[in-house]
């Protein structure tokens, strides 16, 4: 049985993250000696969240927009990762079943993992080598541009944030300045004004383009392990040995890695 994750967990590094950088800003308030509903401002959210969704929208249609919206959240706070070189044992164990067990011995092996288990499965179902690899590669392309998607996405909110946080500063000012007679109404003016460009510094460096980054790294990682995936099943197919699957899989890993794994699958 090949060892698989069961299903998405939680990514740690972006909750830390997400979590962590508001507790920063949280503590930058209280060494100030603020209070932290000093900083709450309905217009401000409403200009910096709601204007920059907004922009965004205009740019795709409302299901595209929705769909990779979800689908990108799902992908940066849930995601099951595997090393490179977890995968390329898994494929060995794979490689040996099926040149033990012949093809049909892949069927009784549980994987978890959805794109490897269905190159397992065409191969199991005796598709050719180009059958496997077009249904395969038009997979993976299909998941890197959604991915994709999600990156522009949130890109696009994290450059549309700082200039509506620069319109609500404008709102502000000008309200100021039409109450100079009021000095009472000068002091909030300028708090709107200046709540509104920290929220959309906020919004667009720790929220949208980190996530943007993630999004992107994510969608070249599994690109990666997606055409690993694909040679890999494409050897099997041939019932190649697997210490020749291992031999070219290993050109996925760094150069310094390399001679490390090989003296470990030689061990």
């Amino acid at each position: 049985m090949v060892p698989e994750g069961s299903g998405a967990f939680m990514d740690i590094a972006t909750i830390i993250g997400l979590v962590g950088g508001m507790a920063v800003l949280y503590g930058a308030v209280f060494l100030e000696g603020s209070g932290i509903m000093q900083f709450a401002n309905l217009l401000a959210t409403v200009v910096v969240i709601g204007g920059s969704g907004m922009a965004v929208l205009m740019r795709y249609p409302l299901g595209t927009f929705i769909s990779a919206t979800v689908f990108s959240l799902k992908q940066a706070f849930f995601h099951h990762h595997i090393s490179t070189r977890d995968l390329i044992d898994q494929l060995k164990q794979l490689a040996e079943v099926s040149r033990q067990q012949g093809p049909l011995g892949l069927e009784q092996v549980q994987i978890d993992n959805p794109f490897l288990a269905k190159g397992v499965q065409m191969v199991a179902d005796g598709f050719s080598a180009d059958a496997i690899k077009q249904s395969l590669e038009r997979e993976r392309d299909l998941q890197y541009e959604r991915l994709e998607e999600g990156h522009k996405i949130f890109k696009a909110l994290g450059e549309a944030a700082p200039g509506l946080g620069m319109v609500g500063t404008l709102i502000g000012l000008i309200s100021m300045f039409a109450h100079m007679e009021d000095p009472k109404k000068i002091g909030p003016g300028m708090a709107i004004a200046l709540t509104t460009t920290l929220y959309g510094a906020i919004v667009a460096n720790v929220i949208a383009l980190p996530l943007s980054d993630k999004l992107a790294n994510r969608a070249a990682e599994e690109a990666n392990h997606s055409s690993l995936i694909i040679d890999a099943i494409l050897m099997i197919r041939e019932n190649t040995s697997p210490k020749l699957v291992v031999e070219q899989l290993l050109s996925y890993l760094p150069l310094h890695s390399r001679e490390v794994e090989e003296d470990r699958q030689a061990a």
